[in-house]
């Protein structure tokens, strides 16, 4: 599995993270839709796998106080903060595209 990981360029821990945020969120719902349980986990752990290096270096590089980012900890607390972040931003994007493309109900 650490084959495939490395061939995507990420790490599994930083994935797993991701994929841990992205249950969370979909645990976190009133309404449980089929769609949400399956996109939240997948959303949460590409948005990690993806995002958490470049937003740790870049809150690195903005100066903000952090603990030390060698620290694995750190990286893999961003990955779960990613995780959850990423399907609320996706729930805004669906919700944009069905309103946008949804044809208008003649009243």
């Amino acid at each position: 599995m650490h084959d495939i990981f490395d061939l995507l360029g990420v790490k599994g821990q930083v994935v797993a993270a991701g994929l841990a945020g992205g249950v969370l969120r979909a645990l976190s719902r009133h309404r449980y839709k089929l769609r949400e349980m399956v996109a939240s986990p997948i959303c949460g752990a590409l948005a990690a796998a993806y995002l958490t290096l470049p937003v740790v270096a870049w809150i690195q590089a903005s100066g903000l106080p952090m603990p030390d980012a060698a620290d694995d900890t750190t990286t893999l607390a961003a990955a779960f903060l990613i995780g959850v972040s990423a399907m609320w931003i996706s729930d805004i994007v669906f919700e944009v595209v069905v309103r946008r493309f949804k044809p208008a109900s003649e009243e």
